[in-house]
């Protein structure tokens, strides 16, 4: 975020949005939200997306940014709200929109939820591009794949990847 937004401009969206366990997830190792916890606690981010409003050479933009290392940049249902939230966000401002893509998927102890969010963010994303008319670039990071590439990784007006990435979906 430091290096994509103009020093001092940069203004978080939905920080205390924290996951819990839709489904009562538990694995043989241990139970989803003390999983959670755990990334909390070794990362310092509630969830695997910051998402917030700054500016970029002077210019207001919407900006979502993905971090692999909280549980993978997994898509359960609070990063997808949060994407959510930032598109409607944007739409309703007018702003051009910046997602930046790192993720192994959508969140498998979340299960339907965690699919239902492709839909639900490409659907706000349809009403930002389509109707509203309005600018996304999506920066695909590596790793992205899964459902963030089989939804809102491949719907930019602009898709820029680094060099070198892995972007996959199966």
């Amino acid at each position: 975020i430091e290096l994509s937004v103009d020093p001092g401009t940069w203004d978080p969206m939905d920080e205390d949005m924290v996951s819990l366990d839709p489904i009562e997830f538990h694995s043989e190792e241990e139970p989803y939200k003390d999983r959670i916890d755990s990334y909390q606690r070794k990362t310092g981010l509630t969830e695997a997306v910051q998402t917030g409003i700054g500016q970029l050479n002077g210019i207001p933009i919407a900006i979502g940014v993905m971090d692999f290392q909280f549980m993978g940049g997994s898509m359960g249902s609070v990063v997808g709200e949060k994407i959510t939230r930032l598109i409607e966000y944007a739409t309703n401002k007018f702003l051009p929109l910046i997602i930046v893509c790192a993720s192994g998927g959508a969140r498998m102890q979340e299960g339907s939820l965690s699919l239902m969010q492709m839909a639900k963010i490409s659907s706000a994303l349809y009403d930002y591009q389509s109707n509203k008319k309005l600018f996304y670039v999506s920066i695909l990071t590596s790793p992205t794949t899964g459902g963030v590439t089989a939804s809102f990784g491949m719907l930019g007006d602009i898709i820029i990847a680094e060099p070198n990435a892995y972007i996959a979906f199966a």
